[in-house]
């Protein structure tokens, strides 16, 4: 009965927030709103079929782990301190503006101070999910706005890990005295530095070697598999020997194996996993959603709303202009910040656990995050409105856009973005030679390479940065700039594996320049139709060098030759074309033909 319930709770689960998640999405909205929906389709606040919530809730304390485990691999000190000033100040300050609001706002409520300021914090951190959805979708993710704002954020997402692993800890003690709660965070801390010294020295030693043992074997199932047990055991292991939270080892994890040389290809691998339990976190969250609840109070989802669609934008919005920041920035950080999501949800799975919300408390926070992820997207797309409106007032314009000069924040990725860029996959012959020739002129090659060995050869020789991943997964291409790159060179894959990262790199940069090499000629028809610009087969390179070689063997005349190449290109390539449904292909050696995509590379 357990197993069938079991297999009923997940394909339920899964189909609700598919069938929810794909009409959000074709709405424009976020799917996590989709997701949310799930779950209260699938609990028992509506009719029909009801999912086990306990079951679910044990989906969700994986999609936890995971979702943290995300949230460390992808944080880089570097980027932080690009932006720390604005990121620190920023965020400590917005996060106490919004914890104080929501607090406040509790105890109209009529909740006690714990209740209340427990959901104050839940308030006051954004979805990081939403918020880099939303910057990419406006091309703004590496923008001086998309910086800032992911900088922002990681210091709330911080700042919300130290709550996670001091809530249990203060909140299991049975006494309010000065001296207890002093003990209590003392303890915590001593946790937290011990946790810490063996995550960094002992952990951090021993897991790149694990890893690189593992991605000797070449096994991309092995490799998966040792990423869920480094996430999943380290959780496991912090929450068992240093008595933490397991969403802080899963962030401890996710930082170590961040800062190794495994990092991408750990994002690119773990995704598939990541996101199936993240879906069902986000559905066993929906499944505590009691709609009756707000029914019953509606003043009190109105406050929750404002708090979080106004109150946290206009605080941010404030805090950035009096750094110094102008109107354009301090707008569509402010914007984009103006939601709640995963951690908000986690914080009040905390509070339930606790037993710290009183009822309804949970209900108000998943309707505050599906309503505040709906409206964010149409919201940030009326920034750059928002901004010409204040132009309209020549004097307070001038007063929110001082001189930017002294800012901190570094204007690097600037020069980076005006660079020409091409991405190169595959670092064999092909790919080393593309490579030079790019640099020569003038084009910047980023290297994604498979093979780990060549990988730490190409960062040894310090010519091309060099990224280990699949180019098969969205994360790697982002990662190697795909999205302001003027060309693809995919030169080393499979044909199956070249077509999907030209489709994927397609979908993500429309203008990119597609080139792409074919073991044989059959293979370049799936190519085209993926979105490769040209393509060029071994097998008519081959045979348009042997026909030359021949032909000059045997002493004819450089008319000769041509009119040799001539027919290689009519016979073979002519073949070939039919094979291939109609599709043109080219050589580099055929005339205009062959020159033309590199003419069609811009210079620097």
């Amino acid at each position: 009965m357990h197993e069938s319930a079991f297999i009923v709770t997940l394909t339920g689960s899964l189909a609700a927030a598919l069938v929810l998640g794909f009409i959000t999405q074709r709405l424009g909205l976020s799917p996590i709103v989709g997701y949310l929906l799930a779950g209260l389709l699938v609990g028992p606040y509506t009719p029909g079929f009801v999912a086990d919530r306990a079951l679910a809730n044990e989906f969700a304390e994986i999609g936890v782990i995971l979702l943290m485990f995300g949230v460390g691999l992808h944080f880089h000190l570097k980027d932080l301190l690009v932006v720390r000033n604005i990121a620190v100040t920023g965020a400590l300050c917005q996060s106490a503006f919004a914890t104080m609001c929501g607090a406040l706002a509790g105890r109209t409520f009529g909740w006690p101070w714990n209740a209340s300021l427990v959901f104050g914090l839940a308030l006051s951190v954004a979805s990081t999910v939403m918020l880099t959805r939303v910057l990419v979708d406006n091309q703004e993710l590496h923008t001086q706005t998309g910086r800032i704002a992911i900088g922002w954020l990681v210091v709330e997402d911080i700042f919300t890990v130290i709550v996670l692993v001091l809530l249990p800890s203060l909140f299991s003690t049975t006494t309010s005295d000065v001296f207890s709660v002093a003990k209590v965070f003392g303890l915590a801390a001593a946790k937290l530095v011990a946790l810490g010294v063996f995550a960094f020295i002992v952990a951090g030693r021993l897991i790149p070697r694990i890893l690189n043992g593992v991605a000797a074997t070449q096994s991309r199932e092995l490799f998966t598999l040792t990423i869920l047990v480094l996430a999943l055991g380290i959780a496991v292991g912090s929450a068992l020997a240093f008595g933490v939270s397991m969403a802080l080892g899963a962030f401890l994890a996710g930082m170590i194996v961040g800062q190794s040389e495994f990092s991408f290809r750990a994002a690119s691998d773990a995704l598939p996993m990541r996101d199936a339990f993240a879906v069902l976190f986000f559905v066993s969250m929906g499944m505590l959603f009691d709609p009756t609840t707000l029914m019953k109070s509606p003043t009190q989802l109105l406050s929750t709303l404002s708090i979080v669609v106004f109150g946290k934008p206009i605080a941010a919005f404030l805090i950035a202009t009096l750094l110094g920041y102008g109107s354009k920035i301090a707008i569509g950080v402010a914007v984009a910040l103006g939601q709640i999501g995963e951690f908000s949800l986690i914080l009040a799975i905390v509070g339930d656990q606790l037993q710290i919300f009183p009822a309804g408390a949970t209900s108000l926070i998943i309707a505050a995050s599906v309503v505040s992820l709906t409206l964010n997207p149409l919201l940030y797309r009326s920034a750059a409105w928002l901004d010409a409106a204040l132009a309209q007032s020549p004097g307070v314009w001038r007063r929110l856009n001082p001189k930017t000069d002294n800012l901190d924040l570094s204007t690097d990725h600037l020069k980076e973005a005006a660079a020409y860029r091409a991405v190169v996959v595959g670092y064999g012959p092909v790919g080393r030679t593309v490579a030079r020739l790019l640099r020569d002129g003038g084009i910047e090659p980023i290297i994604i390479e498979i093979n780990l060995e060549t990988t730490r050869r190409v960062r040894d020789e310090g010519w091309h940065p060099v990224i280990y991943g699949d180019a098969t997964h969205p994360d790697v291409l982002e990662a190697a700039g795909i999205r302001t790159a003027v060309a693809l060179i995919v030169s080393g894959p499979s044909s199956d594996q070249a077509a999907e990262i030209i489709r994927i790199s397609r979908h993500m940069n429309q203008n990119v320049r597609v080139l792409a090499r074919s073991y044989y000629l059959r293979e370049t028809g799936m190519m085209r139709n993926a979105g490769a610009d040209e393509v060029f087969a071994g097998e008519g390179e081959v045979a348009l060098a042997m026909t030359e070689y021949i032909l000059t063997f045997l002493g004819a005349t450089p008319e000769q030759i041509d009119r040799g190449r001539q027919r290689v290109r009519e016979e073979v390539f002519r073949i070939s074309e039919t094979e291939a449904q109609g599709t043109r292909i080219t050589s580099p050696g055929d005339g205009e033909n062959g020159r033309r995509s590199s003419h069609n590379l811009p210079r620097a």
